[in-house]
């Protein structure tokens, strides 16, 4: 069996808006939300876009000892619920429900290089008046801390970012089926459609519907607009059921790709698929095979001189590393002629893929979606189930200099006579890490870790959040940072780099996915070789109780010649600049 191509687009542009749109008008995150029904935003070139779920307080009605969990079980997949909905003691509900969770709303913050809040965006939503069922809405899923990566598109012109078509309260959304791919042997047995949202400078969405990601949940998304491509790279994980797993979630898991529809989500046709873009197999390493799928479990992406990058951190299969997509084609062994041995360097006359693999569907059950295309970028981890490191987010400053965000271990330890999180603390490798490509070895090679301001494994407070003990797990509510999850980044004219991360925890949450975290922002002098000592994280923002900051990127239009004078400046180290300073 050979995969079915891409459909191709029908319907309206993207231009054209197809719903109205709700502003924060305080200058305050969590402000009052006017309705401004009709009226079009303008996000400011050279500025921020800062991605937040917020949480709706008993969206749904959850009776302990009473609820059965997941919605629609069948026996013996039913729990039954230990908490309420109100936030956060909800989340202890995954104390007995893996796949536990609740849909949310997503704010778009515009800020100020330093932080200051200039305006907010909220996605349409079921909460909202006048959006109905047929009408173009997303939601995310709290507390599912992988999702919402934020990026420009390739011509900058839009943001992408991914979610669910799904009502506002919905239940364990983020681990249901997509339509066309139904695992009998999930636990969760809703389906919804997964979505690629863009927004462009003007606040305008577009959804694109898509089934990959059955049983999991899409993390993040580039559009390639140039020379009329019109197709998104999407990275995430899929499968939350029995091994072997059904061919449409092999196949939907990772990297994916998906044409961009052109007409609202009700007039969409179902958009078939999955479509994968990139496969990578352990066995390309010299590897016994392990669970066919999970290999490819990505979250963070980007593209850099026409190769897309993807990176793996979490489950508990494959090798937690730096990946990227070789379109140059096989060698003799079946693997890419980059990597022939599993490992390499993307060639220089590399090209962005613009459509799927055409797999064969008679291997898929033993081998993955082949042939294969993906490799481990030399001199990144080639350990099985590494338990030291957690790639996330990454940004290339140039093509010799690479800074990878490395989420934490996520070990709750906790110690009441130092009032800290032990495991977290203890890091050496969390963090911002910072890598430099060694011409001579054809290799990268790490130069060091920026941890210092990040204060790993030190609980800090948030008002109106609860303090002492969680009862369900014995360990304090207080969060304390445990790593860096999506990051962005510029280059100074000083010859110094700023980056904005935001910041994984770990807690006595009942998911520490639901923890409120910070944006971070840290200058690094771009020709170091060895760590500085003087260059220290700045807090920008913390979440207040209730929400969740997720993705960072610059606004629909940076990088396009367009920024304004004043957000020009260099980042200084001391942060005492008008773009740079710490405002918390």
């Amino acid at each position: 069996m050979i995969a079915k191509g891409l459909r191709p687009p029908v319907g309206l542009p993207l231009s054209r808006p197809v719903f109205a749109l709700t502003l924060l008008a305080s200058t305050a995150l969590a402000g009052s939300l006017a309705h401004a029904d009709g009226d079009e935003v303008h996000f400011r070139p050279g500025h921020l876009l800062l991605s937040r779920a917020v949480f709706v307080n008993n969206a749904v009605t959850i009776t302990p000892g009473v609820t059965q969990l997941p919605p629609n079980c069948v026996s013996p997949n039913c729990v039954t619920a230990t908490a309420d909905g109100t936030y956060p003691t909800v989340f202890n509900n995954d104390g007995v429900d893996g796949s536990f969770g609740l849909t949310a709303k997503i704010l778009l913050d515009e800020l100020r290089l330093d932080g200051r809040h200039v305006q907010s965006l909220e996605v349409p939503n079921s909460a909202q008046r006048g959006v109905s069922q047929n009408k173009d809405q997303m939601v995310t899923s709290f507390s599912s801390k992988s999702e919402l990566a934020l990026n420009l598109s390739l011509d900058h012109r839009s943001v992408t970012f991914m979610g669910y078509l799904a009502p506002i309260g919905a239940i364990d959304v983020s681990n249901s089926n997509t339509p066309d791919v139904i695992d009998p042997t999930n636990p969760v047995p809703g389906t919804y459609y997964r979505l690629v949202a863009e927004v462009d400078e003007n606040g305008r969405f577009h959804f694109t519907k898509v089934n990959g990601y059955s049983g999991n949940n899409g993390r993040a998304a580039i559009f390639n607009d140039r020379h009329g491509a019109g197709v998104f790279y999407t990275a995430g994980n899929a499968g939350n059921g029995g091994n072997p797993q059904p061919a449409g979630v092999i196949t939907g898991a990772g990297m994916q790709i998906a044409r961009e529809a052109d007409a609202p989500l009700a007039r969409q046709a179902d958009p078939g698929g999955p479509f994968p873009l990139g496969s990578f197999n352990i066995t390309e390493l010299g590897q016994k095979a392990d669970k066919i799928g999970k290999d490819t479990n990505f979250r963070g992406l980007t593209v850099f001189n026409n190769v897309v990058y993807t990176t793996k951190g979490s489950g508990g299969n494959g090798i937690n590393t730096v990946y990227f997509i070789d379109t140059t084609g096989n060698a003799a062994n079946g693997s890419p002629k980059a990597c022939p041995n599993g490992v390499g360097l993307p060639a220089p006359s590399a090209s962005l893929p613009t459509t799927q693999i055409f797999y064969d569907g008679s291997k898929l059950a033993g081998q993955g979606v082949t042939p294969y295309n993906m490799c481990v970028l030399s001199g990144f981890p080639t350990a099985l189930k590494s338990t030291s490191s957690f790639p996330f987010g990454i940004w290339f400053a140039d093509a010799n200099t690479l800074y990878v965000a490395d989420e934490g271990n996520g070990t709750a330890t906790f110690d009441p006579t130092s009032n800290s999180y032990t495991a977290a603390k203890a890091q050496t490798s969390a963090g911002l890490q910072k890598w430099v490509f060694d011409s001579t070895a054809g290799a990268w090679k790490q130069a060091y870790t920026l941890q210092a301001g990040l204060d790993l494994g030190v609980p800090y407070t948030v008002q109106g959040y609860p303090t002492g003990n969680n009862a369900a797990t014995g360990k304090p509510w207080s969060p304390a940072t445990d790593g860096l999850r999506n990051i962005t980044g510029r280059v100074n004219r000083d010859g110094s780099v700023s980056i904005w991360a935001i910041t994984s925890t770990v807690s006595g949450s009942g998911d520490q996915g639901a923890d409120p975290n910070r944006l971070v922002m840290i200058t690094d002098k771009l020709s170091a070789a060895t760590l500085p000592v003087s260059e220290r994280f700045v807090t920008l923002r913390t979440a207040n109780a209730g929400e969740a900051l997720r993705g960072v990127s610059f606004t629909p239009g940076t990088g396009d010649g367009r920024e304004e004078a004043h957000d020009r400046g260099s980042c200084g180290r001391d942060h005492r600049g008008d773009d740079c300073r710490d405002t918390d």
